[in-house]
């Protein structure tokens, strides 16, 4: 499953598009969001606040370490405010999109 209605690819990676919930007990991802308005994302929970950009660290963590890169292969390109956010995930993007399939294949 490469999942393309929660992902695009980009020119140095994946951008994956992504619906926060910060201060959740635990960081993680949850499965497949969708919007009334048809809008798909990937649901991503982090422990941290949204204060002083410490939520948006957290989700390009969370994201790039489940595609299994490292932390500073994530960046939030859009949405830096927002509850949706896309977040650029660094890498070979045919491997990301395979190792994004499987984990939202894994997922509630």
């Amino acid at each position: 499953m490469a999942a393309p209605a929660v992902s695009r690819e980009a020119g140095d990676g994946l951008l994956v598009f992504a619906r926060v919930t910060p201060k959740a007990p635990r960081d993680g991802i949850d499965g497949i969001w969708r919007g009334d308005d048809g809008r798909q994302a990937v649901k991503v929970r982090v422990r941290a606040a949204p204060e002083k950009g410490a939520a948006n660290k957290a989700v390009a963590t969370v994201l790039a370490r489940a595609l299994g890169r490292p932390k500073s292969a994530g960046e939030v390109v859009a949405g830096p405010k927002d509850r949706m956010k896309t977040v650029l995930i660094r890498g070979d993007t045919k491997a990301l999109q395979a190792a994004l399939g499987r984990l939202l294949a894994d997922s509630p």
